[in-house]
């Protein structure tokens, strides 16, 4: 199975811990994993603000990037979702529809495509999931709580199956964190009474860790936090379900 590991220009620049964890995640998993070097932004941005006609040399370098390879995997839900929605091609549409076809998230590409049911690692610590809209609302990695349907949850799978987690239960389990992109900047007074509202639901139930699949909004809320001088620690998912054994004994 080879794998196009597409890494998004928020993560390659603040988080490049991230895209490590999901190549040796990948690898570990067995996968033979490429990273296009000529890879940028896949125009998520530009397309949330309404320009998405500026997005067309995005789109075509990103079907240059990633065609040839049996999966695309990002640890990004909303960048995902961009992509199976927006991404078209006039000059080679086969190929980019191919892609929107092909393109996971990394929960669920674990969940859906490699059926994983055991991950040899550890965590010891109380953690609490942030399920991101795009995501959730999205790509369907977790029930939404308005429905009245049976619950799941992709992340909190495989959170499970890490040795030493407690997953900590939230009042609003499925409740947006307020980032949005572009919308923290264009309604920031909002963004923030959100990520404060997310931020007391965690601490009020004694989480350690937040994570999530999403990057972005983790950033939003590791930024709260901060300017609060919470002890309260920020991971994406990658990186808990890549922890080792012998990483944990040796800290």
């Amino acid at each position: 199975m080879k794998v196009g590991l597409f890494i998004p220009c928020y993560i390659d620049q603040f988080y490049p811990q991230v895209g490590i964890a999901t190549l040796q995640l990948l690898q570990k998993l067995g996968c033979e994993v490429e990273y296009p070097q000529g890879q940028t932004c896949c125009g998520q941005p530009m397309a949330n603000s309404g320009y998405e006609h500026l997005t067309h040399q995005c789109n075509s370098l990103f079907v240059r990037n990633f065609a040839a390879y049996d999966y695309i995997v990002a640890p990004s839900g909303s960048c995902v979702l961009h992509i199976k929605e927006h991404l078209h091609d006039p000059a080679n549409e086969p190929a980019a529809a191919g892609i929107r076809q092909r393109i996971y998230e990394l929960t669920e590409f674990l969940t859906d495509i490699l059926k994983v049911t055991a991950l040899p690692a550890r965590f010891p610590c109380k953690v609490g999931l942030h399920q991101s809209c795009h995501g959730q609302r999205g790509l369907g990695l977790a029930q939404m709580s308005e429905l009245v349907a049976s619950p799941f949850s992709k992340p909190e799978q495989l959170l499970r199956m890490v040795a030493g987690v407690e997953l900590v239960e939230l009042d609003r389990k499925d409740e947006c964190c307020g980032f949005g992109g572009t919308f923290c900047v264009a309604e920031e007074a909002v963004s923030v009474k959100m990520g404060k509202d997310r931020i007391a639901d965690h601490v009020k139930h004694g989480a350690e860790v937040i994570t999530g699949t999403d990057v972005s909004c983790l950033m939003h809320l590791e930024g709260v936090l901060r300017r609060q001088h919470q002890p309260v620690k920020v991971m994406h998912i990658a990186e808990i379900l890549n922890q080792q054994i012998h990483e944990q004994a040796n800290h």
